[in-house]
């Protein structure tokens, strides 16, 4: 099997997705500062109406309309953009702590059950945050609860409730204690997530870095192949060329035709040379081609069918209006690999299936064969992981789902319910088409 170097990348923007994980931290602070909101809202009231402790309405009711402005905000914010950066998290915990601090100066300073709160905004800075950045929201909380030690506004406390504020304490702090620990739980849960999805996304990253050099590494290596076998090969093609006219050939029915098989040998392997070069960006003279997708997948079958008689080959078409597209010769050379890959694993028929879905261009290879034991549809696309359990092999399906990742698009491989392999190609048109209204121009 030919193995060929994709070409350079196509980059879609939705391909690789931006580090999101700052975001939904940003988000999870958003969702949190409404529940603490509401919180406030609801602890003001009933301390104020319910329990008869005289509060200042007007000013202590200002503090959560400034931070469901802040929220506001932020959503604004985050619908425009795709990443958070960390000072924007540092700078989303310091108004939670200020805004804290504000609430319990208006409500009885560090005498308040609710200083604690400190704690989680202490805890999440830790999860989320730098280390100097964590430090900095310790040192402010520190700041501002010895503050509250000194200066706060006291609590106006009714006749009845007179003596009692000790119990009032302890009943403060339980309420305090159960919000922490159900906050943390819920919070925190959903921040480790975020964070594990994003190190599995940098993990992801580093895993096509490296199966990208190794690309590289193949390609350089074929390409200086190709260029040293071209030397002897023209060599061969011009000593063949001698003997088909050569008198002790020329009366010899068989030896003519054996000369003339050689010769059609050697034209093949310039050719794979020639796509070689081609798909290392060396050969300049042959340009990607303006086609529409029957046509090209036909060229491409017909040319598979005449290097591989005997083996039958159905190309299907679902009833799509396809756009006309640039025939890159990689894509070309990824379906081939398919079609070899499954002439090799011992099928007797092939099916070339073409589709459409919306902005994707579907390309399925469905053949009779053995199909994919467990550990390869597991492993599938990883170099050297072949079913055929020959040294070196599998870098065809590797190369065949780096140059469709390449492409913005995706490659997957499943057994038929009736045996066989499928592997599917999905190519987005965004990357391959022209223009949808190419076809009628």
């Amino acid at each position: 099997m030919t193995l060929r170097l994709p070409i350079a990348a196509r980059w879609l923007p939705s391909q690789w997705p931006a580090d999101a994980a700052g975001r939904k931290n940003m988000a999870l602070l958003v969702q949190l500062r409404w529940i603490a909101l509401a919180g406030q809202v609801a602890t003001i009231l009933i301390v104020h109406y319910g329990m008869g402790i005289r509060l200042p309405m007007v000013p202590m009711m200002v503090v959560p309309c400034i931070a469901a402005g802040v929220n506001l905000a932020s959503l604004a914010i985050l619908r425009r953009r795709t990443d958070i950066t960390h000072a924007e998290l540092f700078l989303a915990l310091l108004f939670d702590v200020l805004s804290l601090t504000a609430q319990l100066y208006m409500s009885g300073g560090a005498t308040n059950p609710f200083i604690s709160l400190y704690l989680l905004q202490v805890a999440l800075g830790a999860v989320l945050l730098h280390r100097w950045s964590v430090w900095g929201i310790v040192a402010i909380s520190v700041l501002c609860a010895a503050g509250l030690a000194f200066f706060y506004r006291p609590l106006d406390l009714s006749d009845a409730l007179e003596g009692r504020l000790f119990d009032l304490h302890i009943i403060g702090t339980w309420v305090c204690f159960t919000m922490i620990a159900v906050l943390l739980v819920l919070f925190m849960t959903r921040v480790t997530r975020n964070l594990a999805a994003r190190e599995a996304y940098l993990a992801q990253l580093r895993q096509q870095a490296a199966e990208e050099e190794h690309i590289v590494r193949m390609g350089l290596l074929a390409s200086g192949a190709a260029h040293e076998l071209g030397t002897p090969l023209s060599s061969l093609a011009v000593v063949l060329g001698d003997w088909r006219h050569m008198p002790e050939i020329t009366t010899h029915p068989a030896l003519v035709e054996e000369v003339e098989e050689m010769q059609a040998a050697v034209t093949r392997c310039k050719a794979i040379l020639s796509g070689i070069l081609l798909s290392a960006g060396e050969a300049r003279g042959e340009a990607p081609q303006v086609t529409n997708v029957r046509a090209f997948i036909d060229g491409m079958a017909q040319g598979w069918r005449a290097a591989n008689p005997g083996m039958p080959l159905r190309c299907d078409f679902g009833p799509h209006d396809y756009p006309r597209i640039v025939a890159d010769p990689v894509i070309r050379q990824a379906i081939t690999n398919l079609l070899d890959n499954a002439r090799e694993a011992g099928a007797t028929y092939i099916d070339l299936l073409v589709g459409r879905e919306s902005q994707w261009l579907n390309i399925a290879v469905r053949d009779n064969g053995p199909g994919f034991d467990a550990d390869m549809l597991a492993d599938f696309g990883k170099p050297y992981r072949s079913s055929k359990g020959r040294q070196g092999g599998g870098l065809g399906l590797f190369l065949v789902v780096n140059v469709v990742r390449k492409l913005g698009g995706c490659v997957s491989a499943s057994n038929g319910a009736d045996g066989g392999a499928l592997i599917l190609l999905r190519l987005p048109l965004g990357t391959l088409a022209i223009g949808e209204d190419s076809d009628d121009r």
